[in-house]
């Protein structure tokens, strides 16, 4: 799902020593295999989910494949990655909406789909998605880059017990500019969100490029936000801080991090998309949509294909949505044969009451151009708080 960020030279410089120590441990998708028959074997790098037994095991026993799934929680990473030569490795990629439209078309990294073949499948997706979809096409619209499924918005979280719906969606980011939260409140581990976050909170768009005056305004966001809070952990961490009644809301946040503690009995835990904010059009509120698509392998195995079409189906459609990890909207509930698989209890997991007037109240994630810059503020008042 969710993260997006500038590459910087640093970083690829950084991942690709990375993906050489774990070649040189031995890693189980060594490059060797890339040129060895591709027939019954597809590997898949992905957001949690798609990797899961769930999805991936029926596919297995009906093509009797070999098919390997990574999944990392960085789409920059998995990007840098191909960059540094595992395009012979991987078949498809799954990241968020902006990657394979923006980067990974330009740089050949991917190939488009056979849009008469898959173009239909949007036809049948909720209103959103309908052909042509623009964050599955190239520039010019002609080519297809690859499938929606899952989305879902994701601004911040709150303890309805303790903050309302209704007041959250009101103060909206400024309830990190009122001095007596301080204390009340928790950090997700998620430098990218909370890029886009701490820039909300400043007043200011996250998704340009910004001036000295704003730089200025995020640096001093950014000390107070990491100041005030009473602690920084991942989404298991803040789901038990927030339901035990250790903090009452929490940066970044949304379905996706919710879901899990809804899904355990805790409907009070609610992502909350704010009624208006300094986004595009007064816009509050940010949303993630993935887009898996072909990697451009010299080798391409033509299992690739086959499992988006496996995954757009109204049942397999259902197991991604909840498959093992985090639970979340998918684009195939516009069909209404996927749809009804769903319990009122799963839509209610993944907040459906609400969903469509906050995907409505939000701007579609996207690069932040001066990203590092903001990245090195944020990293110098994480660690001076």
């Amino acid at each position: 799902m969710v993260n997006g960020s500038k590459i910087s030279r640093r970083n690829f410089m950084q991942q690709s020593a990375i993906m050489a120590a774990a070649f040189s441990a031995g890693g189980t998708l060594a490059p060797r295999r890339a040129w060895a028959a591709r027939e019954t074997e597809l590997n898949i790098l992905c957001w949690e989910g798609y990797n899961s037994a769930q999805v991936l095991d029926p596919f297995r026993s009906s093509t009797g494949a070999t098919v390997k799934a990574e999944s990392l929680t960085n789409d920059p990473t998995m990007i840098n990655r191909l960059r540094a030569g595992e395009t012979n490795i991987w078949d498809l990629i799954n990241v968020n909406n902006p990657w394979a439209r923006k980067v990974m078309h330009p740089e050949g990294l991917i190939k488009p789909l056979d849009r008469a073949r898959f173009e239909p499948y949007f036809e049948t997706m909720m209103p959103d998605f309908k052909p042509p979809y623009q964050w599955a096409m190239d520039d010019s619209g002609t080519e297809l880059l690859g499938m929606a499924q899952r989305f879902g918005p994701y601004s911040f979280v709150v303890n309805t017990d303790k903050i309302s719906r209704a007041t959250a969606e009101d103060q909206g980011w400024n309830l990190w500019n009122d001095p007596a939260n301080a204390g009340k409140y928790g950090i997700l581990e998620s430098d990218d969100w909370n890029v886009f976050g701490i820039c909300c909170i400043a007043g200011f768009d996250p998704f340009k490029m910004h001036d000295d005056a704003e730089v200025a305004k995020f640096t001093e966001a950014a000390k107070r936000v990491f100041g005030g809070a009473k602690l920084v952990g991942d989404i298991a961490t803040m789901n038990q801080a927030i339901i035990s009644g250790e903090i009452d809301f929490h940066l970044t946040g949304g379905t996706y991090s919710a879901s899990p503690a809804r899904a355990d009995g805790h409907p009070e835990i609610r992502g909350i998309t704010p009624n208006s904010g300094p986004m595009a059009g007064g816009k509050g509120g940010i949303a993630w949509i993935e887009i898996t698509s072909q990697v451009n392998n010299p080798q391409l195995s033509p299992l690739a294909e086959q499992f988006l079409e496996y995954v757009q189906s109204p049942e397999m459609a259902h197991t991604v949505a909840f498959a093992e990890g985090t639970f979340n909207p998918v684009s195939q509930m516009g069909n209404p044969e996927c749809f009804k698989l769903f319990t009122p209890e799963e839509l209610d997991t993944i907040q459906w009451d609400s969903l469509g007037e906050e995907m409505a109240r939000s701007v579609e994630y996207d690069i932040v151009p001066d990203y590092d810059k903001l990245l090195d503020i944020m990293t110098a008042a994480k660690r001076d708080a």
